[in-house]
């Protein structure tokens, strides 16, 4: 096992999308661990008070990358070595910690889950304690911190050439999921040579729905380890807490987010625990919660999560 420092730069990031045709950043071997740095928001949400301390490279990036469509910055991609399309990745969260002392949240109109109840752009500026690790809000509450990056994919198959990274889709990307969060383990299937890992949109919190658009958006460090299954076959991402299994849908209708997820489950139970569709599907109506990823991101998002106790016993 090797461990790599891939900093953000504008040679190491891109600039709103995924795209299979781009060139790695870094390559590494089944069983590295890369620490990761990104950046977050355009030039028009960074700050100017002294205050707050902005990552250097980030102007430079605002300056060199190329902001074709909509979407993140991302940090990547990074190849790993042997994988190809019908592997499955495994993107182990080893830890996340906060690259600077502040976070924006922006309001914008004709976005967001009331898109037409808001009718000014808002910007709020908000102070992140590294030490203690609270937001403080305008009005003087202080939100506990937990960071995670809303961003984490894959190269996308690659007859869809460049595409957005708001909208979430087979290859992970904008999943906006809060529960992957250093412990956690993301599972994504392979699409095109090498993998081709990004990641950044980092969140520093965020409620399930991220209802504005935006969570307390933040430049984020993590550290992965990334294991790489030969041959596994799946075909949309699942996740893993040390104690939970997690499934996941997206598609424009919540409604069909939620059957995406719950028939992912229902597969995961039987692979896990040998149970039949419908000892599963009645195991699901008793112990499986299904929670709002998200409801913004053009295609919205459905997790079901199911403890692991409940389906291997308390020992579990």
């Amino acid at each position: 096992m090797a461990h790599h420092h891939l900093k953000s730069s504008p040679e190491t990031c891109h600039w709103g999308y995924f795209d299979a045709k781009l060139k790695p950043a870094l390559t590494i071997r089944s069983g590295d661990e890369v620490t990761v740095e990104t950046v977050s928001g355009a030039p028009e949400v960074t700050p100017t008070d002294p205050r707050f301390e902005v990552p250097p490279e980030l102007a430079e990036v605002h300056a060199k990358c190329d902001r074709t469509i909509p979407g993140h910055i991302l940090t990547g991609p990074i190849a790993i070595e042997g994988a190809v399309p019908g592997d499955m990745l495994e993107v182990k969260i080893l830890d996340i910690q906060l690259r600077q002392n502040w976070g924006y949240n922006v309001i914008r109109p004709l976005s967001g889950a009331l898109p037409t109840d808001f009718h000014e752009t808002r910007l709020l500026h908000i102070p992140l304690d590294r030490e203690r690790m609270v937001g403080t809000m305008p009005w003087g509450v202080e939100l506990p911190l937990k960071p995670f990056f809303g961003v984490m994919g894959v190269a996308p198959v690659p007859g869809w050439g460049r595409i957005t990274s708001i909208v979430p889709r087979s290859m992970g990307g904008n999943l906006d999921n809060k529960e992957l969060v250093p412990g956690a383990s993301l599972f994504l299937p392979v699409f095109t040579e090498g993998a081709l890992f990004s990641c950044g949109d980092g969140h520093a919190v965020q409620g399930d729905g991220e209802v504005c658009v935006t969570a307390i958006e933040t430049a984020l460090s993590g550290r992965f380890a990334f294991s790489l299954h030969k041959g596994a076959g799946l075909t949309y991402p699942r996740a893993e807490t040390p104690t939970h299994y997690i499934t996941m849908g997206m598609d424009p209708s919540l409604d069909q987010c939620a059957v995406i997820a719950l028939r992912d489950m229902i597969v995961l139970l039987g692979e896990k625990r040998g149970l039949s569709r419908e000892d599963a599907y009645t195991l699901c109506s008793l112990a499986a919660d299904l929670r709002v990823t998200q409801a913004v991101n053009v295609w919205k998002g459905i997790h079901c999560m199911i403890a692991k106790s409940a389906v291997h016993g308390a020992a579990a």
